[in-house]
């Protein structure tokens, strides 16, 4: 979203819908954990076995021929990629007429495209589906000296979904999903509560989650939430 789309959605189209009595908006500095594949919950849910089998998936797709692959790119290429970017559900009809080649190019391109791992595949599926009854921010305040070093720590927690440095009166703020109100408040109480560099914990329980923007868009997810 661009900085003119901000201000017109801060300035102008909040504050014209009602009963709204109060906003706060914080910028997001730096993104230590989010996007689709961040939260652990997606693989544990699996097998040892389904899990080493994805592993050796997408150890067979890494990123290490990728400056190869980027360099036989072609301007059509990058107007097909930037085309899924907008919208990943768009038809061949559709994309032949934004791109102006035919759909049966663009058949063989993305087929190409796939085999060499330029073009991947991601399903988001809702978390409810593992389980996950209660989702809550966890707005925190860390010292300074310590921000990295406790961001580091939390993102290996398996109850995290999202974690960043924001402004505001605090500087981290994290999304955590867990099964119940009391695995959530072991969590809290067990470890968190075990980094003494986090000064103060707010917890703000969210109820419904009205709209997610699509993660590839944005370097964060962007979330409306009713808490």
């Amino acid at each position: 979203m661009s900085s003119a789309a901000h201000h017109t959605l801060l300035f102008r189209e909040i504050p014209r819908v009602g009963n709204i009595a109060e906003v706060s908006a914080h910028r997001l500095l730096h993104t230590y954990l989010g996007g689709p594949t961040a939260w652990q919950g997606h693989t544990t849910a699996l097998t040892d076995e389904q899990q080493e089998q994805l592993r050796r998936g997408l150890d067979s797709s890494d990123d290490a021929d990728e400056p190869k692959l980027r360099s036989t790119l072609t301007q059509a290429d990058w107007h097909l990629l930037a085309a899924l970017q907008n919208n990943g559900r768009i038809s061949y009809t559709d994309l032949a007429a934004e791109t102006g080649q035919s759909s049966s190019t663009i058949t063989r391109r993305l087929a190409a495209l796939q085999a060499s791992g330029m073009l991947t595949f991601d399903v988001e599926i809702s978390a409810e589906v593992y389980g996950i009854t209660t989702q809550a921010l966890l707005w925190m305040s860390v010292a300074p000296a310590h921000l990295n070093q406790v961001a580091n720590t939390l993102i290996q927690h398996r109850e995290l979904a999202f974690l960043a440095s924001t402004t505001g009166p605090t500087n981290l703020v994290a999304l955590v999903l867990c099964k119940s109100p009391s695995e959530l408040h072991d969590y809290l109480a067990d470890r968190l509560s075990a980094l003494d560099a986090i000064r103060m914990l707010e917890t703000s329980p969210v109820q419904r989650t009205l709209k997610t923007c699509s993660p590839f868009l944005h370097s964060s997810p962007r979330r409306i939430n009713s808490a």
